[in-house]
């Protein structure tokens, strides 16, 4: 791995600042090898799960992974332009830029849930911006991982992208490397093991975390079209998405009614002929057991646990549970599965009380027919990002940044957001045909007295 990070760091410097056409000419080899091995990556992810739909890694994975592959070759050459900023005030006459200069070598560690899109979706930040990379996928997919490493070595010089695979202590070692940027998508307690490691090499990191994404509904919002979006955004993957709908809050007294709707819209989405085709398996079988576990905690402690029906394939069905303990499993952690509590609120204020107690989730989605109870929403809780009436599809939109704050992350890409969070803003000044400052020079006398007095106010 330090030799890898040696030869680019020499390339770095050789070629320093690539022109358009160089970082459009990799974005295209990445489209290429993406597209051409797409049936392949899919059935390598299928095995890697025991069992994941090959339609769901294409919509979920491959198609916003070329969307933003497109969106960043149609645009790069428009953020790489030097963007003009006024002089100071005493420095009229001389002009001021900033420069979007390449980083340099950006280190990116990905997670098994999506292990194609959270893998190369930073990648393709990261040479729109110029940089080389150096990527460790998650060990829990080998079958990915080895295939990634495959192509991108047939695709890719080794001065260019590099996959690294290996076990959890190579990935330890991975992050310990100084990189100029280190990527991680991962657990919140991952991610600070993460990044006491960068911060040994002053390594600045974007940080994309999970945490508890709540769904709010609110009074007067269609159960039934708020339980779809939600059973959809929380079911997809089998529920191992960091901005799954962990938990939703609804008006007390309907609690039982949002439950039945949800797990109707699963059995929907899942017929039996389809389920064990279209519905993903948990990853391991210690990843199932630790839901489990949850649930039994639940219910033991007076909780009622409602499972969609119908025939899953040996899969975990779709689960909603009903007075799930506020101290439990289910309600202090991450659920990342196919496990949806349901907690009732008195107003929206209580709403918003319940939120904000825990830490910064990555996403919030809010059920309101009108822009006031959203404007208050958006007002009254923190998250990361934010889909109103509807799941997950803020993720989806390559104008708009995405990441987490506070315990879900730092830092935020996508788009031109990732092309800046991936460049060094280096700011430039010339002078003007007057140069103030040189006119402040000592002996200080009448000059510098005028500056004080105009400039000083």
């Amino acid at each position: 791995m330090e030799n890898t990070l040696d030869r680019m760091r020499a390339a770095v410097l050789a070629e320093r600042i690539p022109d358009a056409n160089v970082r459009r000419r990799r974005l295209d080899a990445l489209r290429r090898m993406v597209k051409e091995n797409r049936g392949e990556i899919a059935r390598a992810i299928d095995a890697d799960f025991g069992g994941r739909p090959g339609q769901e890694t294409e919509l979920l994975e491959v198609v916003p992974l070329l969307g933003a592959i497109r969106h960043a070759g149609t645009h790069v050459a428009r953020w790489m332009r030097d963007e003009r900023r006024a002089p100071s005030l005493a420095f009229r006459g001389g002009r001021a830029w900033v420069r979007h200069e390449p980083l340099g070598v950006v280190g990116v560690v990905s997670p098994w849930n999506f292990p194609l899109y959270l893998c190369l979706g930073p990648l393709v930040d990261a040479l729109a911006a110029g940089n080389r990379a150096m990527i460790k996928p998650s060990e829990l997919t080998p079958r990915f991982s080895e295939l990634l490493a495959e192509l991108v070595g047939k695709t890719f010089e080794p001065e260019e992208v590099a996959v690294i695979t290996g076990d959890v202590d190579v990935a330890r070692a991975f992050t310990a490397l100084p990189f100029d940027h280190l990527v991680f998508t991962g657990s919140t307690a991952v991610g600070r093991q993460v990044m006491r490691a960068a911060a040994e090499n002053l390594t600045p990191v974007t940080l994309e975390l999970g945490g508890k994404s709540p769904a709010i509904v609110t009074n007067g919002y269609p159960l039934d079209a708020a339980a779809r979006a939600i059973a959809q955004g929380k079911f997809l993957n089998a529920g191992q998405i960091c901005i799954a709908p962990d938990y939703a809050l609804v008006p007390a007294g309907q609690e039982e009614a949002l439950a039945r709707a949800v797990l109707a819209a699963a059995e929907a989405s899942y017929p039996a002929a389809s389920a064990a085709r279209d519905y993903a398996s948990v990853i391991t079988a210690r990843h199932r057991t630790r839901l489990e576990d949850a649930i039994a905690e639940a219910e033991e402690a007076g909780a009622r646990v409602l499972r969609a029906q119908g025939e899953w394939g040996g899969r975990m069905p779709p689960t909603v549970v009903l007075g799930a303990p506020e101290q439990g499993v289910l309600m202090t952690e991450e659920i990342f599965g196919p496990v949806l509590p349901i907690v009732p609120y008195g107003d929206l204020g209580d709403a918003l009380a319940i939120v904000n107690r825990r830490d910064r989730p990555l996403a919030l989605y809010a059920f309101a027919k009108d822009r006031t109870t959203q404007r208050r929403i958006l007002d009254g809780a923190i998250s990361g990002g934010v889909t109103l009436n509807g799941t997950i599809t803020h993720i989806a939109q390559e104008n708009l940044p995405f990441g987490g704050v506070g315990a879900s992350g730092m830092g935020a890409y996508h788009g031109r957001d990732g092309f800046r969070r991936l460049s060094h803003a280096r700011a430039v000044f010339r002078p003007g045909p007057i140069d103030a400052f040189a006119l402040l020079r000592p002996p200080f006398g009448r000059f510098a007295e005028f500056a004080i007095r105009m400039f000083g106010r």
